[in-house]
């Protein structure tokens, strides 16, 4: 599925920065906020194509 293989990918890339950011580095911080709101749209995304699969096979 698309949708989980892009949040997987954007776990990973946020990875690196979290680190920096439990170190103290303030810019790392920001950009672990942002990614994090990225992360929950594409949590988002997996769910409703969650449902979608789920109600097509409800439909048969």
């Amino acid at each position: 599925m698309e949708a989980f293989e892009k949040l997987k990918k954007l776990v990973a890339e946020v990875e690196d920065d979290m680190m920096k950011a439990e170190g103290g580095n303030k810019a790392a911080g920001t950009r672990v906020r942002q990614a994090m709101q990225d992360i929950k749209g594409a949590a988002q995304e997996v769910r409703e194509k969650i449902l979608e699969i789920r109600n097509a096979g409800d439909a048969n």
